[in-house]
């Protein structure tokens, strides 16, 4: 997602000759926040911190950070270079441009980066105090992502290729049509109509310009990095800058739609041939990495071919031997981000595990021992390599991502450099995050984070908020969001409670693999479980207790309405399943179906198909007895908009109260600032509306 979003803050292009008016650019707020409280204006207030670079000589660092405006409905991205412990923080861009991505080159003494100032998203260089500008690509469409070969002397870029014919190609007497013609699947991805596909190019570069641009995959029409959320991470570069390794998945229509086998590739830029390495996997294979000696290549693996939630595993080769070696064996969980250290004998990563995402040590030398060298309620995001110390991104449930530095001698301190919101803070008081582990009706444990209002008074009676998470298996760690924020939950006087149920990483793969064909079994118990142990507590209102979710959390919230025997008095769920039998055919991915349900609904001797879709939300609406709010984007292209009307018909129709929040302009997430904050204000005065008054 990060990388997604980074590529996200380099869109948009602005008109020829526009002039920079200082007083709306969009730079740091200064908001002025009253009563110590959490605010949906707070919260868009904040700067965001996206990509990190460290210099080649490992003294500097250069960060982007975006800021959104709420009056403007648009965000501006900008480029920050500090010295690596932290000191002489500079902003070296000033300007409505979308600077993205910095990337140290020429030894360092130049920042390459993409900016859309000639009104498409180009390569740009400066010096590292922002003097110098200059444009060093004239590419036709928009680059998305790039990395210079580590001799300089090549680029590697990412821009879009056109796949599939326009209904204009064919018919040219009707360029004015607006039809599309279908003839195979996948022709919809996340939030828009598939017609191009990205894929990776490499071209000369002399130090001031491109030439001899070669597409790796010419003339095919697979994805390279794959979407919607790959981006430069998924292509290497080889020491010897003569080879490219690539993720791809070879696959288009039908089979891309019921398949996660994607591959690393490596290109051999002198050769042109191109060899599959991975081609014994049938599940995801992304993000090659080669070690600092060229010896080696390392990537992300999940073995299981349809199941896009299965462990991802870190895999070195030997590119010697060719021997393969699953070296995150002894971590039951899941590897997210990695680096090498310089002498190849060791690797960095981030994992999830018990609800907080650390950073661990394999020693490659030492039968890949791991070693966690962080802990803490926090999640780290990223690692890259500084010397004796490793930089990473850092958040928690009570603040958004900042940079941090970890020793890797001695105690392995960790170290805050930036403080980017540290002045909105500063005007906030955050409520208490608490750990609690409680025995599920299969007699497990089970950790459950609460989150208390800032002014907790445990004499008080307060209503209190079941979060049901996505996914299904995404982690209730200690994630930081814009939107499903806790803490500003809790500054509207709610406590939350949310659990890590059946379901989850982090718990070991059984854990994690329960709810695979299992939506409303025991995921849902766990549920039950988590908010009434924590309505035992004598500070917890149980006559006004809300449930709410997003995603699978929305499913979840769909499915307990018509199963949760009066215990709650407000619902929402956003971007939610409310019909399985629907969803099985109006999503993309056919896969992610196909895993989790068990199969398609008119197989009538798969028992496992069979009693996902008898679990299915609609069969249950008349036992709906509860308020309830419904959200969702009609640019949702996972889970259609039609689910969340259809739920919201189907309550007002039961006499039920109830409200839709409809965006025809957002996709799975809400993204638009004003659609933020219209978000926010809407979520709390339904709640306060049947749990306050």
């Amino acid at each position: 997602m990060s990388a997604a979003m980074t590529l996200a803050s380099c869109g948009g292009t602005k008109d020829a000759g526009q002039q920079q008016d200082a007083a709306t650019l969009i730079q740091r707020s200064d908001i002025k926040i009253e009563g110590k409280r959490m605010t949906p204006e707070a919260l868009w207030a904040m700067g965001r911190i996206g990509s990190v670079a460290v210099s080649p000589d490992e003294k500097q660092i250069a960060y982007t950070v975006s800021y959104y405006s709420v009056p403007q409905n648009k965000s501006n991205s900008e480029v920050f270079v500090m010295n690596a412990d932290g000191s002489d923080n500079t902003q070296i861009t000033h300007d409505a441009w979308q600077e993205g991505q910095p990337t140290w080159f020429k030894d360092g003494k130049k920042l390459a980066f993409l900016c859309n100032e000639s009104g498409s998203s180009q390569v740009w260089e400066m010096n590292p105090d922002g003097s110098g500008r200059k444009q060093l690509t004239q590419y036709e469409g928009d680059i998305e992502g790039f990395s210079f070969s580590p001799d300089g002397k090549k680029l590697l870029f990412i821009a879009q290729v056109k796949t599939v014919k326009s209904t204009a190609d064919k018919h040219p007497d009707l360029p004015k049509a607006t039809g599309i013609i279908v003839t195979d699947l996948m022709y919809k991805h996340w939030d828009e109509w598939v017609t191009t596909a990205p894929h990776p190019f490499v071209a000369d570069f002399d130090g001031n310009a491109i030439s001899n641009v070669t597409d790796i995959l010419e003339g095919e029409p697979y994805e390279s990095p794959m979407k919607p959320w790959g981006g430069i991470e998924q292509l290497a570069w080889s020491p010897s800058s003569d080879k490219v390794a690539y993720t791809c998945r070879k696959k288009t229509g039908l089979a891309y739609a019921i398949s996660t086998n994607s591959d690393i590739y490596i290109y051999d830029l002198a050769s042109k041939e191109t060899k599959n390495i991975t081609e014994e996997n049938k599940g995801y294979d992304t993000n090659p990495t080669y070690s600092p000696d060229g010896k080696s290549i390392a990537w992300l693996s999940m073995e299981r071919d349809g199941y896009e939630a299965d462990q991802n595993r870190l895999m070195v080769m030997n590119l010697e031997t060719g021997e393969k070696t699953f070296v995150s064996k002894d971590f039951d969980s899941n590897v997210d981000s990695y680096c090498w250290s310089a002498d190849c004998e060791r690797i960095y990563f981030t994992g999830v595990w018990h609800g907080e995402s650390q950073v661990y040590q394999i020693d490659l030398a030492n039968g890949n021992k791991i070693t966690p060298l962080t802990e803490g309620m926090y999640d780290y995001a990223s690692v890259a390599l500084l010397g004796d110390k490793l930089i990473a991104q850092r958040h928690s449930m009570s603040m958004g991502d900042e940079i941090y530095s970890i020793d890797l001698t001695g105690d392995h301190t960790v170290t805050q450099l930036t403080f980017e919101n540290k002045h909105i803070y500063d005007q906030l008081t955050m409520g208490k995050v608490e750990e609690r582990w409680m025995k599920t009706t299969d007699g497990k444990q089970m950790l459950t984070w609460v989150i208390y209002p800032p002014q907790f008074d445990p004499n008080k009676k307060y209503p209190t908020l079941l979060f049901c998470e996505g996914g299904p298996q995404s982690p209730v760690s200690q994630f930081w969001s814009y939107r499903w924020n806790f803490q500003i939950m809790a500054a509207n006087d709610y406590i939350i409670v949310a659990p890590n149920r059946r379901g989850l990483p982090g718990f070991g793969l059984e854990w994690n693999e329960a709810v695979s064909g299992d939506y409303g079994g025991q995921c849902m118990k766990d549920y039950f479980t988590a908010i009434d142990e924590v309505a035992k507590e004598p500070y917890v209102n149980k006559d006004r207790l809300g449930c709410v979710g997003a995603s699978f959390g929305g499913f979840s919230v769909y499915w307990l309405a018509g199963h949760h025997d009066k215990r709650f008095k407000a619902f929402i769920a956003h971007d939610g399943i409310f019909n399985m039998e629907m969803q099985y055919l109006e999503t993309e991915e056919m896969w992610f179906a196909n895993w989790d349900m068990g199969g398609a609904y008119w197989e009538k001797n798969n028992p496992v198909a069979q009693r996902t879709f008898a679990n299915s939300p609609h069969l249950f609406v008349d036992k709906w007895d509860t308020p309830i709010l419904c959200i969702h984007g009609e640019k949702d292209y996972r889970i259609l908009a039609g689910q969340g009307m259809a739920a919201f018909n189907a309550a007002v129709l039961r006499g039920v109260p109830a409200e839709l929040l409809i965006y025809p302009d957002e996709n799975h997430w809400v993204l638009k600032p004003q659609n933020g904050v219209l978000w926010q204000r809407t979520f709390f005065e339904w709640l306060d509306m049947w749990l306050k008054k």
